[in-house]
Protein backbone atom coordinates (compact mmCIF):
# COMPACT_ATOMS: atom_id res chain seq x y z
CA UNK A 1 0.00 0.00 0.00
CA UNK A 2 1.22 3.41 -1.01
CA UNK A 3 1.06 6.34 1.05
CA UNK A 4 2.52 8.46 3.61
CA UNK A 5 2.44 8.89 7.07
CA UNK A 6 4.62 9.79 10.13
CA UNK A 7 4.69 5.89 11.05
CA UNK A 8 6.38 5.74 7.54
CA UNK A 9 8.27 8.78 8.43
CA UNK A 10 9.83 7.51 11.64
CA UNK A 11 10.97 4.36 10.21
CA UNK A 12 12.27 5.95 6.74
CA UNK A 13 14.42 7.74 9.61
CA UNK A 14 15.50 5.22 11.68
CA UNK A 15 17.14 3.40 8.49
CA UNK A 16 18.68 6.98 7.78
CA UNK A 17 22.43 6.15 6.53
CA UNK A 18 25.78 7.44 8.63
CA UNK A 19 26.28 10.35 6.09
CA UNK A 20 23.23 12.37 6.80
CA UNK A 21 22.84 11.21 10.55
CA UNK A 22 24.65 14.61 11.27
CA UNK A 23 21.34 16.32 9.72
CA UNK A 24 19.02 14.31 11.87
CA UNK A 25 20.49 15.17 15.12
CA UNK A 26 21.04 19.32 13.55
CA UNK A 27 17.27 18.67 12.99
CA UNK A 28 16.87 17.25 16.74
CA UNK A 29 19.33 19.75 18.26
CA UNK A 30 17.28 23.13 16.94
CA UNK A 31 13.46 21.20 18.19
CA UNK A 32 15.63 20.69 22.09
CA UNK A 33 17.02 24.70 21.98
CA UNK A 34 13.69 25.63 20.89
CA UNK A 35 11.39 23.72 23.08
CA UNK A 36 14.53 24.84 26.34
CA UNK A 37 13.55 28.67 25.52
CA UNK A 38 10.15 27.58 27.70
CA UNK A 39 12.37 26.08 30.30
CA UNK A 40 15.46 23.75 30.48
CA UNK A 41 13.80 21.47 33.28
CA UNK A 42 12.76 18.58 31.25
CA UNK A 43 10.06 17.95 34.00
CA UNK A 44 8.27 21.08 34.17
CA UNK A 45 8.35 21.71 30.40
CA UNK A 46 6.37 18.81 28.04
CA UNK A 47 7.71 19.97 24.92
CA UNK A 48 11.20 19.61 26.03
CA UNK A 49 10.60 16.49 27.77
CA UNK A 50 9.21 15.10 24.09
CA UNK A 51 12.18 16.63 22.41
CA UNK A 52 14.50 15.09 24.39
CA UNK A 53 12.83 11.56 24.30
CA UNK A 54 12.85 12.04 20.64
CA UNK A 55 16.26 12.63 20.26
CA UNK A 56 17.22 9.25 22.53
CA UNK A 57 14.70 7.54 20.86
CA UNK A 58 17.37 8.43 17.05
CA UNK A 59 20.59 7.43 19.60
CA UNK A 60 21.80 11.00 19.33
CA UNK A 61 24.70 11.11 22.17
CA UNK A 62 24.18 12.95 25.11
CA UNK A 63 26.52 15.66 24.97
CA UNK A 64 24.69 16.96 22.15
CA UNK A 65 21.50 16.92 23.98
CA UNK A 66 23.33 18.97 26.86
CA UNK A 67 24.55 21.54 25.27
CA UNK A 68 21.24 22.24 23.02
CA UNK A 69 19.53 22.68 26.05
CA UNK A 70 22.04 25.41 27.13
CA UNK A 71 21.70 26.84 23.93
CA UNK A 72 17.65 26.99 24.83
CA UNK A 73 18.19 28.02 27.85
CA UNK A 74 20.80 30.95 26.59
CA UNK A 75 23.77 29.59 29.26
CA UNK A 76 25.59 28.73 25.60
CA UNK A 77 25.83 31.34 22.65
CA UNK A 78 25.09 29.97 19.12
CA UNK A 79 23.29 31.13 15.94
CA UNK A 80 19.66 32.41 16.79
CA UNK A 81 17.44 29.09 15.62
CA UNK A 82 13.42 30.48 14.17
CA UNK A 83 10.49 28.62 14.65
CA UNK A 84 8.34 29.29 11.70
CA UNK A 85 4.98 27.75 10.19
CA UNK A 86 4.25 28.31 6.58
CA UNK A 87 0.42 26.82 5.54
CA UNK A 88 -0.71 25.92 2.22
CA UNK A 89 -2.54 23.64 -0.03
CA UNK A 90 -1.19 20.77 -2.18
CA UNK A 91 -3.46 19.50 -4.76
CA UNK A 92 -6.46 17.17 -4.58
CA UNK A 93 -6.83 19.75 -1.79
CA UNK A 94 -4.62 18.40 1.07
CA UNK A 95 -3.70 20.68 3.60
CA UNK A 96 -0.39 21.13 5.10
CA UNK A 97 1.13 23.05 8.00
CA UNK A 98 5.25 23.21 7.59
CA UNK A 99 7.44 23.41 10.73
CA UNK A 100 10.83 25.07 10.28
CA UNK A 101 13.52 25.80 12.67
CA UNK A 102 16.25 27.82 11.04
CA UNK A 103 18.72 30.48 11.50
CA UNK A 104 17.69 31.61 7.55
CA UNK A 105 14.15 32.52 7.35
CA UNK A 106 14.60 33.99 3.69
CA UNK A 107 16.00 30.33 2.95
CA UNK A 108 13.45 28.15 4.61
CA UNK A 109 10.93 30.17 2.86
CA UNK A 110 11.51 30.54 -0.25
CA UNK A 111 12.77 26.70 -0.61
CA UNK A 112 8.93 25.57 1.18
CA UNK A 113 7.19 27.99 -1.30
CA UNK A 114 9.21 26.56 -4.13
CA UNK A 115 8.31 22.72 -2.69
CA UNK A 116 4.74 23.68 -2.79
CA UNK A 117 5.04 25.05 -6.38
CA UNK A 118 6.61 22.48 -8.22
CA UNK A 119 4.03 19.75 -6.60
CA UNK A 120 1.56 21.28 -7.67
CA UNK A 121 0.21 23.41 -4.79
CA UNK A 122 0.01 27.17 -3.17
CA UNK A 123 0.60 28.51 0.14
CA UNK A 124 -2.51 29.66 1.92
CA UNK A 125 -4.06 29.81 5.23
CA UNK A 126 -4.85 26.56 6.61
CA UNK A 127 -4.41 26.02 10.69
CA UNK A 128 -8.16 27.37 11.02
CA UNK A 129 -8.64 23.22 10.50
CA UNK A 130 -5.90 22.13 13.13
CA UNK A 131 -5.41 21.89 16.96
CA UNK A 132 -2.59 21.20 19.14
CA UNK A 133 -2.87 17.87 21.26
CA UNK A 134 0.08 15.51 22.21
CA UNK A 135 0.36 12.53 20.20
CA UNK A 136 1.25 9.10 20.83
CA UNK A 137 1.91 6.27 18.77
CA UNK A 138 2.15 2.42 19.44
CA UNK A 139 3.35 -0.04 16.71
CA UNK A 140 1.32 -3.13 16.42
CA UNK A 141 4.59 -5.27 16.94
CA UNK A 142 4.71 -3.17 20.57
CA UNK A 143 1.23 -4.35 21.53
CA UNK A 144 1.26 -7.91 20.42
CA UNK A 145 5.14 -8.59 22.34
CA UNK A 146 3.36 -7.10 25.83
CA UNK A 147 0.34 -9.43 24.55
CA UNK A 148 -1.96 -6.83 25.13
CA UNK A 149 -5.94 -6.14 24.50
CA UNK A 150 -6.71 -3.45 22.30
CA UNK A 151 -10.02 -2.81 23.95
CA UNK A 152 -8.92 -3.35 28.12
CA UNK A 153 -5.58 -0.68 26.86
CA UNK A 154 -8.31 1.85 25.71
CA UNK A 155 -10.35 1.70 28.57
CA UNK A 156 -7.43 2.36 30.77
CA UNK A 157 -6.10 5.03 28.50
CA UNK A 158 -9.63 7.01 28.55
CA UNK A 159 -9.54 6.86 32.52
CA UNK A 160 -5.89 8.55 31.99
CA UNK A 161 -8.00 11.55 29.96
CA UNK A 162 -6.93 10.79 26.92
CA UNK A 163 -8.84 12.57 24.16
CA UNK A 164 -8.96 9.96 21.42
CA UNK A 165 -7.97 6.28 20.65
CA UNK A 166 -7.35 5.54 16.89
CA UNK A 167 -6.40 1.94 15.42
CA UNK A 168 -4.88 2.68 12.19
CA UNK A 169 -2.62 -0.10 10.08
CA UNK A 170 0.60 0.18 11.22
CA UNK A 171 -0.51 0.61 15.38
CA UNK A 172 -2.63 2.91 17.53
CA UNK A 173 -2.63 6.50 18.15
CA UNK A 174 -3.39 8.48 21.15
CA UNK A 175 -4.12 11.65 21.40
CA UNK A 176 -4.07 13.84 24.85
CA UNK A 177 -4.18 17.60 25.98
CA UNK A 178 -0.45 19.12 25.64
CA UNK A 179 -0.43 19.04 29.61
CA UNK A 180 -1.19 15.27 29.85
CA UNK A 181 1.02 13.89 27.28
CA UNK A 182 3.93 12.81 29.80
CA UNK A 183 1.66 11.38 32.12
CA UNK A 184 0.58 9.48 29.16
CA UNK A 185 3.63 8.08 28.15
CA UNK A 186 4.99 7.03 31.72
CA UNK A 187 1.65 5.50 32.55
CA UNK A 188 2.27 3.18 29.27
CA UNK A 189 5.81 2.88 29.72
CA UNK A 190 4.57 1.16 33.05
CA UNK A 191 3.24 -1.43 31.07
CA UNK A 192 6.65 -2.04 29.40
CA UNK A 193 5.53 -0.63 26.09
CA UNK A 194 8.74 1.16 24.83
CA UNK A 195 7.13 4.42 23.31
CA UNK A 196 9.01 5.91 20.56
CA UNK A 197 7.04 8.49 19.17
CA UNK A 198 5.30 11.27 22.05
CA UNK A 199 5.09 14.34 20.20
CA UNK A 200 2.98 17.62 20.30
CA UNK A 201 1.72 17.86 16.96
CA UNK A 202 -1.38 20.00 14.86
CA UNK A 203 -3.56 17.81 14.14
CA UNK A 204 -6.74 18.38 11.68
CA UNK A 205 -10.34 18.37 13.12
CA UNK A 206 -11.51 17.61 9.52
CA UNK A 207 -9.99 14.96 7.48
CA UNK A 208 -9.74 13.87 3.85
CA UNK A 209 -9.50 10.25 2.44
CA UNK A 210 -7.82 10.05 -0.92
CA UNK A 211 -6.71 6.43 -2.90
CA UNK A 212 -3.65 4.91 -2.88
CA UNK A 213 -3.01 6.09 -6.51
CA UNK A 214 -3.89 10.28 -5.29
CA UNK A 215 -1.62 9.37 -1.84
CA UNK A 216 1.47 8.09 -4.14
CA UNK A 217 1.35 11.10 -6.22
CA UNK A 218 2.04 12.91 -2.89
CA UNK A 219 4.70 10.91 -1.46
CA UNK A 220 7.39 12.90 -3.50
CA UNK A 221 6.55 16.03 -2.01
CA UNK A 222 6.57 14.72 1.63
CA UNK A 223 9.86 12.56 1.10
CA UNK A 224 11.28 16.44 -0.20
CA UNK A 225 9.95 18.05 2.99
CA UNK A 226 11.55 15.12 4.85
CA UNK A 227 14.53 15.85 3.43
CA UNK A 228 14.85 19.26 3.56
CA UNK A 229 17.16 20.84 5.97
CA UNK A 230 14.76 23.52 8.03
CA UNK A 231 11.96 21.80 7.70
CA UNK A 232 11.37 20.10 11.76
CA UNK A 233 7.78 18.63 10.78
CA UNK A 234 4.61 18.62 9.06
CA UNK A 235 1.19 18.08 9.52
CA UNK A 236 -1.62 17.22 7.02
CA UNK A 237 -5.41 17.19 6.90
CA UNK A 238 -4.99 13.12 5.60
CA UNK A 239 -7.01 10.70 7.14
Amino acid sequence: MSGHSKWATTHRQKAIVDAKRGAIFTKLANIITIAARKGGDPEANPSLRAAIDKARSMNMPKDNIERAIKKGTGELAGEQVEELYYEGIISPGIQVVVKCLTDNKNRSGSTVRHLFTKNNGVFGAVLWNFSQLGVIRIPNELIKEQHLNNEELELELIDQGIIDFKKELEGIVVYTEIANLQIVKDFLEKKNLKIEQAEIEYVAKEKLDLSDEERAKLDKFFEELDDNEDVNDYYTNLS
